[in-house]
């Protein structure tokens, strides 16, 4: 018997199937579903990777959320699939993937876990002291941060300190502090050393009220998990990497307080040690922090601190956002 009919041309007899145009991919090439399963997971990997070198040169929040999830879900169905493969579990696939997607979440908690772990047993400072920096190496020559320095110059900054803060041996975090003519903020220039060793940078926007209040506004994506004092307004935007739109949201903010600013008195490097001794003092009385005669045999954060410091990481790693401080 012959078929005839939009896309359908074929001859059928015993035992034989028409083929149809409109059949799955997978069928015309001659491909099973369990190859074509074996291609998407190939390809994500390959996509992974790709995410993974192109985040190494560009060290973005963005760009490094995407290969978290993407890794993610290759874990999750590739394991899956591995257990089909040697016939392991006799599980529909979807159940598998779910199953390894779960084991994935618990054994990166474990390492998260740890890691705050030996950060609250470390011999370095949760709020680390600024001193200056008189090298010279304050502002790496790479060209995107010299558009920045040059940016904030046509903006009317002025450099007003350079400094530095240990954070791990011998890892500092850079700083160079910007300020306006009429001393009513100031832009914070962070770089962050890579493990790879690329640096980054991150921005925070101070201002100061005349009744005392402080307003921050920043895009760093290190972890907190802590708290402010209660005359602290801070508005973490770790996904804006603009320094731009990072100033026209904070002078945004400003304006819709409707509270009157006042000039800094004191020099950068005095304001951020006092700022660091205040949120070290709040975040003990409140809880997150302990006593500092107990730190040396309990660590430095109680187990309520360590669990707020693990929530964050995982918002700020897969969601790109952190705690609301505002």
């Amino acid at each position: 018997m012959e078929f005839r009919g939009a896309g359908v041309r074929g001859t059928h007899g015993p035992g034989d199937v028409p083929i149809c145009m409109f059949a799955p991919m997978g069928q015309r090439w001659g491909q099973t579903p369990l190859m074509q399963v074996q291609y998407l997971i190939l390809l994500a990997i390959l996509l992974s990777l790709l995410l993974l070198q192109l985040n190494q040169r560009l060290v973005s929040p963005l760009v490094a959320i995407a290969e978290r999830w993407l890794r993610w879900v290759v874990i999750s169905v590739g394991g899956a699939q591995l257990c089909r493969d040697f016939e392991l579990v006799d599980r529909p696939l979807w159940v598998l993937a779910v199953a390894v997607f779960i084991g994935w979440f618990l054994l990166e908690t474990l390492y998260n876990w740890l890691a705050i772990a030996a950060l609250s047993v470390s011999p370095f400072p949760l709020f680390p002291r600024y001193a200056l920096n008189s090298s010279g190496e304050e502002w790496p020559v790479q060209p995107r941060f010299l558009r920045i320095r040059e940016w904030l110059r046509a903006q009317g900054f002025k450099q007003v300190q350079a400094l530095k803060a240990e954070v791990d041996g011998d890892i500092y975090l850079r700083v160079s502090i910007y300020q306006d003519e009429a001393a009513l903020l100031r832009v914070q220039v962070t770089f962050l050393p890579q493990s790879n060793g690329a640096i980054d940078v991150c921005y925070s926007l101070t201002s100061t009220a005349a009744d005392g209040s402080r307003y921050v506004t920043d895009n760093l994506y290190i972890p907190f998990g802590g708290f402010y004092p209660s005359d602290w307004y801070v508005d973490r935007r770790p996904c804006c990497r603009s320094l731009p739109r990072l100033l026209a949201l904070h002078r945004k903010r400003i304006a819709s307080m409707g509270h009157e600013l006042a000039a800094f008195a004191a020099e950068p490097m005095v304001d951020l040690n006092d700022a660091q001794r205040e949120l070290d003092k709040v975040n003990t009385e409140l809880g997150f922090l302990n006593p500092q005669g107990a730190r040396e045999e309990n660590g430095k954060i109680t187990h309520e601190g360590r669990y707020r410091v693990w929530k964050e990481i995982w918002m700020l790693n897969y969601l790109g956002r952190s705690a609301r401080y505002d």
